[in-house]
């Protein structure tokens, strides 16, 4: 899952990287609303974290625009907002919610917080409303990051479950390469389609022991499914 954190006050952005990073998450941060605006018209984030009193374009500026090219099948069209605001800055809350922000925090928050925060924003923006993400046997639990297959706790990586997550996510559906590298990487991580091939292959090894299997669609993509009982 791919967080983009708008925040121009280092301290700050530096903790919640590595906060949201030691949980799991491929993070990316920004200092100022017009990288904000840039970004989110580029590449495609799980979630948004936006602090309203950025340099050169306001938060509820970045948050506006993104809201009126919101269309259907516009790049982060769905992005779950989650925004940061001065303790007293009640006008600027209300604001911020009317235009299409999801959530709120006021400064200064306790990290744990934030992270419930986030958890239950990214579930929300795939559709899902439970902490335990399930497709057959095989399930995922987002709060502790662990996976279970038949009920047994699964030894993966940090990357491994990170793929699981966005596969479990869209079970059923395909997703491309080009979409997991999206979702997975964070700007300067070095992950090629090549590397994903390797995770996809080292993460069926570990899963595919009963009725479930990520199908390879060729040249397009990789689609978790079940397997039929007489198959």
């Amino acid at each position: 899952m791919r967080i983009l954190i708008a925040e121009d006050d280092q301290v700050l952005a530096d903790a919640l990287v590595r906060a949201l990073r030691a949980a799991g998450y491929a993070v990316d941060q920004v200092a100022s609303g017009s990288e904000a605006d840039a970004a989110l018209l580029t590449d495609e984030f799980d979630l948004l974290i936006l602090d309203i009193g950025l340099p050169r374009m306001t938060g509820l500026e970045v948050l506006r625009r993104l809201r009126a090219r919101s269309a259907p099948n516009a790049l982060n069209a769905h992005v779950p907002v989650l925004i940061l605001t001065a303790a007293d800055s009640v006008e600027q809350r209300v604001q911020g919610l009317d235009l299409g922000a999801d959530d709120y925090m006021a400064k200064p928050f306790a990290l744990q917080e934030l992270e419930a925060r986030v958890r239950a924003l990214t579930r929300r923006g795939l559709g899902s409303s439970g902490h335990l993400i399930k497709h057959g046997p095989l399930s995922f639990d987002s709060t502790g990051r662990v996976a279970y297959l038949n009920e047994q706790m699964v030894e993966l990586s940090a990357r491994e479950l990170s793929l699981l997550e966005v596969l479990l996510q869209r079970a059923g559906r395909l997703v491309s390469k080009e979409q997991l590298v999206q979702h997975l990487c964070s700007w300067g991580d070095e992950v090629s389609n090549n590397a994903i091939e390797v995770y996809v292959h080292r993460l069926r090894k570990k899963i595919e022991q009963g009725p479930v299997r990520i199908a390879t669609v060729r040249g397009l993509g990789y689609c978790l499914e079940r397997i039929a009982a007489d198959s």
